[in-house]
């Protein structure tokens, strides 16, 4: 009778699980883990079951995880140029300037990458930095005192001690989160979304070692302010995609002398709605190139929700492919994305 009972509750269980992998539902599979762990200190399953049945539930957890983001995937090199090609009639591309900004979610944050992703599809501008000991870690500021328990220079800190501090949300709260490696990021986001890496104090050669290293070039783009800086990362690797500051037709012109692939562009022509854009549009599209506006420092300033909310379709309306902002949330919303 006992293995009866035994195998019945086994095949219950099992059944439970699949149903509750099926439907991708993250709290009905914490429940289902609680309910093994409970039976198992009934002593009513074998141990060996028992780590099945977790080993089970828990992969069920990681997938519907997954599946609960609106990520972006990419395979190779050539999806992530096509993914920044201009076309009449796209949809506008939201990027999350450091992952966003919402209370209890530091900026440069896997946390706040992840939250952004369960409401809207979006890349990342993030910020590497070195550590004393030659470790790339996230951290717009050259200092900690901002956004992190930490104060003084990032530079002044080894990777071992960095790991004692917490970081900051936007309002100053500390919350339980500690500051990234660059490495962490580009694991986590292979599959989920595309990393534009800022410059900071990272030399370049470092920049383009660790995307070789990670093989990582399907979803990394980095942040250039000249053709030569370009030029720099096509002779290490000749797929590299850049975020490009073209904000003037004299810009444009260096770019397009230089041999800059197009392809490999999206450019970054400012932080204001304005009349010059026209001409920049103009260029930049005959190229097939996407065009970024940064919200960051000027519309996500504004007052109310329905400000921002109006300027963001103003230049969605305006000619941008890319909005840039610290807020990709509520750009998604006013954008019906």
């Amino acid at each position: 009778m006992t293995g009866f009972l035994n195998l019945d509750i086994k095949t219950l269980i099992f059944a439970n699980l699949q149903k509750r992998i099926k439907e991708k539902n993250i709290d009905n599979l914490k429940a289902s883990i609680h309910i093994i762990i409970y039976l198992s200190s009934m002593k009513r399953i074998l141990s060996s079951f028992l780590s099945l049945a977790i080993l089970l539930c828990m992969n069920g957890y990681a997938k519907a995880q997954d599946i609960s983001l609106k990520a972006i995937r990419l395979d190779n090199t050539k999806a992530l140029h096509d993914f920044f090609r201009f076309k009449e009639g796209n949809a506008v591309i939201i990027s999350g300037h450091r992952g966003g900004m919402v209370e209890g979610f530091p900026e440069n944050s896997i946390a706040t990458f992840e939250n952004t992703l369960r409401n809207t599809p979006a890349f990342y501008e993030i910020d590497p930095r070195l550590t004393k000991d030659s470790v790339i870690v996230l951290m717009h500021d050259a200092t900690l005192d901002r956004t992190t328990t930490g104060t003084g220079k990032v530079s002044d800190y080894t990777w071992e001690e960095l790991k004692k501090f917490r970081l900051k949300d936007p309002q100053g709260n500390i919350t339980e989160f500690g500051i990234p490696t660059l490495a962490e990021v580009i694991e986590w986001a292979r599959g989920k979304t595309i990393l534009n890496l800022d410059k900071k104090d990272v030399p370049f050669e470092m920049t383009a070692a660790i995307i070789k290293e990670h093989k990582a070039e399907a979803f990394m783009m980095l942040t250039v302010h000249s053709p030569e800086e370009a030029r720099f990362y096509l002779d290490k690797n000749p797929n590299s995609m850049f975020s490009a500051h073209i904000l003037t037709p004299e810009m444009f012109d260096r770019y397009d002398k230089a041999g800059i692939p197009w392809t490999q562009i999206m450019a970054y022509i400012g932080p204001n709605v304005k009349s010059e854009n026209q001409k920049m549009y103009t260029l930049l599209h005959s190229k097939g190139v996407k065009c970024m506006i940064s919200a960051a420092s000027t519309y996500d300033k504004l007052t109310t929700k329905e400000e921002r909310a109006e300027a963001y379709r103003k230049i969605s309306s305006d000619g941008a492919d890319v909005i840039e902002t610290d807020l990709p949330i509520e750009v998604s919303e006013a954008l019906g994305n």
